[in-house]
This record gives structure tokens, C-alpha cells and sequence, in this order.
């Protein structure tokens, strides 16, 4: 296949590229960068004012399959992500049966094989999740496993996530934390605050975060091991975070695009698609994952994307899921509230979608360069769009952001030599 991409700008972070150029592709493969390229026999794409970055990733992605199907596929959650600017996503544990053995890595592998974008795997860092007994991680990393997590989870035995830790940093694995002490969070549905006191609702204390992440920042400290904060939530996390990274500390942390977007104000709407874990937090909070991601304490931007049928969501409050989709808004909130609000360039915003992830999970560069594989994202900057969770391409429509008015949208992919085009 030969497809020519006309004055699109593009911006490569890795190789400070910022500048209107044209792009031929042929069989998967950068033939040629330059300007007013004509090439016969080819599709052409005229790409006049959108942007040509390296594939952006998702490392946070819950693609339910095996075992919930009815609320995620493998295939639906990947064409969510296509349609998200996601040319690769890694999918959490939390699966039936879990992520702890090779034969569930191999299924995954098997069923997104031929797609266009990426699915790497993130593996159980203990059997069945149950914080006991220690998965075969050595296996698991041999099999394809790119980074370790217990996900939703939380160790509570420093002693097994010592052991954990000591473990993956034989072969320099990453080990990702949902911070939580659940003791403290027990029966909770949203952010300890004004807020919850009056609705009634049941807390979930920010201490509750932050126990255990100055408990994980200690122990990368002490045993020189890879630490990740999932989804940090807490202005104390940050501030926790960022010290521990002026120290040296092998910590490294993400945000998703709701934490840095809405506050737990949002709860007193009774929509369970504000239920979320970590939940919605403080204006100060907020406040402060913005400048995290803005000095670099927070290194990437991740969706916890969590899908849920419309009956689990569709109940009490106190009884539905934690969770939303966030694939297909992912972009279009980080534009919109970062690039806008001055938070972020555009450049940065790149960086925390593509370089910085691939980096952390030790996957290759992406460079857009001659003789390289073709692996991109489009994006229009320009275009202003609403949320519509009916025209979501996920199986599940559990979003907070429905009839959000947004600016910048996916525009295509190209990645496994194939292209999308969103027009």
C-alpha cells in the first residue's frame, strides 16, 4: 500500500521537528519526508492544518477480555482507541481468569494480532490478584509482559511488595501501583470532603492515596527499583512524587484526563459516571496534577479507561462500579484543559501521550524519519466537537463528559501498515 501524506505539520519531540512537510508511506515503512512530494499510483491524503505526531499510547486500558465481554472486547476497545488517536494500548490484569500466566498473555496476543494499533500486555504482579503469593514474573516478562500491576488491587502487605519490587528489578521491570489503602476507603463512594458530607455519601480519604505512595517512593528508594504511580489523584501525591524525583528515586507517575478536569462538585449530579477510584477530588487537587504535569512530576497521561454496561452503571449511586471510558475523550479534554489553558504546549502534550509512556515501559522510539515504520497519529487541533456517548465506539457509554463541548480530535491513524482516516 502507497499513501502519500500532503502539508501536514509535523512535530517529533525526539528529533525537535516542528514544521509543514510531506510524508510517503509504502508498505508500512517512511519512504521519504520532504516537500510538494507527487508520487503516482498512490492515495493521497491533503493534511493542510493537522498534525503529524509519533503514535500516541495509552498505558492504563481495561479491555475486559477474557471474561466481561459484555462490557469491553479486544476489538471494540481497540477501534475506541483508533478513534481515540491511540495507534498502541496496554491492557490491565483485571480480567477472568487474570493476567498471571502465559496463556492469557498468548489469547490477548492471538486476538489482537492483526489490528491496526498495539496491544501490550500488563500483568498480574501476584496470582489472581490477591496480594498473597507471586506471580511467575520472570515467565510472564518472557511471554510479552511489558509492565506489572495488581491494578485495582493494592498490595497491602509491604512485606509481598518489597518482594515484588526486589523481584522485577532483576530484569528492570516496572512495577505500576493503584494507590490504596483500603482500610481507610472501606465502603467508600467519592472524595472525603465538604461534598460528601453533604450528600451523605461514604468517604474516601486522600491519605488514603498518599500511605501508599510514600510507602512505594520508600521502598523504590531503599531496594533502587521502578516505581509507577497509577492514575495519582492528590495534590499531596504530587508533592510526595516530585520530591522523590528531585532525590533521584526511580518514581514515575500518570494522570488521566478526568482528575485534572472535574472535581468531586461534580458528584451532586447523582450520575454514577462521576464514580470513579481514585474518585474526583478538590479544586486544589486539580490544581495541583496540572502543574505536576506541567513541571514534569507526572510524566504521562493515561485513560484508565474502565468500561461498564448501562445496567451496572444505571443504579444507586453507593451500589454501581467505579469506572469510566475515556479513550475516545482522552485528547480532546488534555488539548482543551492543558494546550488551552496554558498548562502544556502542544509539544508537551506529545510527549506525555507518546515519548514519555514508551519510554517508561521500555518500548522503541518513534521516530518519523526515512526507513522507519510508519506509526502516527493525526490530530486535528482546530476542530471544536461535542461529546456524544451514543456515538461512542466502545461497547460501554459510562462517560461524565457527555454534551462536552471539546477542541481537538483524532483525525487518523497509521500504524501495522494500515491507515485510518476519521472524515
Amino acid at each position: 500500500m502507497k499513501t502519500l501524506l500532503k502539508n501536514g505539520k509535523v512535530i517529533s519531540p525526539i528529533k525537535k521537528v516542528n514544521e509543514i512537510l510531506d510524508i510517503y508511506i509504502e508498505d508500512g515503512i517512511i519512504r521519504e519526508i520532504g516537500k510538494n512530494l507527487i508520487k503516482e499510483n498512490t492515495v493521497v491524503y491533503d493534511l493542510s492544518g493537522k498534525i503529524i505526531a509519533p503514535g500516541f499510547i495509552d498505558m492504563h486500558v481495561h479491555l475486559r477480555e477474557p471474561g466481561y465481554e459484555y462490557k469491553e472486547t479486544i476489538e471494540t476497545g481497540s477501534l475506541a482507541a483508533r478513534r481515540g488517536g491511540f495507534t498502541a494500548i496496554c491492557c490491565m490484569p483485571n480480567t477472568n481468569p487474570v493476567i498471571d500466566n502465559e496463556d492469557t498473555i498468548r489469547f490477548i496476543q492471538h486476538k489482537s494480532a492483526n489490528l491496526l494499533n498495539d496491544v501490550f500486555v500488563i500483568a498480574a504482579v501476584t496470582k489472581s490478584n490477591e496480594g498473597k503469593e507471586l506471580a511467575p514474573l520472570l515467565e510472564l516478562n518472557n511471554a510479552g509482559a511489558i509492565a506489572f500491576s495488581d491494578d485495582a488491587m493494592p498490595i497491602s502487605s509491604a512485606e509481598i511488595q518489597r518482594r515484588v519490587m526486589e523481584y522485577l528489578k532483576m530484569f528492570d521491570g516496572l512495577f505500576i501501583q493503584h494507590c490504596e489503602d483500603q482500610n481507610l476507603t472501606k465502603g467508600g463512594v467519592m472524595n472525603e470532603s465538604i461534598v460528601s458530607t453533604s450528600l451523605g455519601f461514604s468517604p474516601m480519604p486522600p491519605i488514603a492515596e498518599e500511605i501508599f505512595v510514600i510507602r512505594g517512593i520508600i521502598l523504590s528508594e531503599y531496594l533502587n527499583a521502578r516505581y509507577h504511580v497509577a492514575h495519582v489523584s492528590t495534590k499531596g501525591s504530587v508533592e510526595m512524587i516530585r520530591e522523590a524525583k528531585r532525590k533521584g528515586i526511580k518514581v514515575s507517575a500518570e494522570a488521566t484526563p478526568h482528575h485534572f478536569t472535574l472535581t468531586d462538585e461534580a458528584v451532586r449530579s447523582f450520575d454514577t459516571n462521576t464514580k470513579m477510584n481514585p474518585p474526583l477530588r478538590t479544586e486544589e487537587d486539580v490544581e495541583a496534577i496540572k502543574q505536576g504535569l506541567k513541571d514534569g512530576t507526572i510524566d504521562a497521561i493515561a485513560t484508565d479507561h474502565a468500561p461498564h454496561a448501562i445496567h451496572e452503571k444505571d443504579v444507586e449511586y453507593a451500589y454501581a462500579p467505579f469506572g469510566i471510558v475515556g479513550l475516545e475523550t482522552a485528547v480532546g479534554l488534555t488539548y482543551s484543559v492543558l494546550v488551552d489553558g496554558g498548562y502544556l504546549s502542544l509539544e508537551e502534550m506529545i510527549n506525555k501521550f507518546s515519548t514519555n509512556p514508551r519510554k517508561l515501559l521500555k518500548l522503541p522510539e518513534i521516530r518519523i524519519e526515512v526507513n522507519e515504520k510508519a506509526n502516527l497519529t493525526i490530530l486535528d487541533v482546530n476542530k471544536e466537537w461535542v461529546v456524544d456517548k451514543y456515538k461512542l465506539n466502545s461497547k460501554s457509554k459510562n462517560t461524565p463528559f457527555h454534551g462536552f463541548k471539546l477542541k481537538c480530535k483524532p483525525y487518523g491513524v497509521i500504524n501495522n501498515g494500515m491507515v485510518e482516516i476519521f472524515e
